[in-house]
């Protein structure tokens, strides 16, 4: 496994997500890759977006097939994500970050009773149930993006 992808495997671990990582041939870098990869449905995919909120990072879960259209910020450049996560966009888990963001989690992720997230690389994603990964992210808000 990808050095990347054991740490946050670790880290998701840390906060109580007894997931596994899996790291796959075809790449999960769009949310289309992921769920063709996957094998489920494109709203099944978590993309772990960074938007800068009133100066700050702030990331954001939203369902595959949605857009981020209600919150009042702007999409980061790959620099202002990898540096307020750690990661390089493609890869950004949805938590394990190198410090924790405040979280605003799609509301429309509760279609699903499990959900696919990136794990650190553009090759490793996890499987979880929406509900343990909001319960990993107890201060998340969970609202329409």
């Amino acid at each position: 496994m990808h050095p990347t992808a054991e740490k946050v495997q670790k880290r998701l671990r840390a906060r109580g997500l007894e997931v596994e990582v899996v790291v796959l041939p075809d790449s999960t870098r769009t949310a289309a890759e992921a769920a063709a990869a996957c094998g489920c449905e494109v709203g099944q995919i978590v993309k772990s977006l960074v938007f800068v909120v009133d100066g700050e990072p702030r990331m954001v879960l939203c369902a595959g097939d949605r857009r981020v259209t209600r919150i009042d910020g702007k999409p980061a450049s790959a620099e202002q994500a990898r540096d307020a996560t750690g990661f390089s966009i493609g890869g950004i888990p949805p938590l394990g970050h190198d410090a924790d963001l405040p979280t605003i989690a799609d509301e429309s992720l509760r279609r699903f009773e499990r959900v696919w997230c990136a794990a650190g690389t553009p090759h490793a994603v996890f499987e979880v149930g929406v509900e343990e990964l909001l319960a990993a992210l107890p201060d998340a808000g969970v609202q329409p993006v």
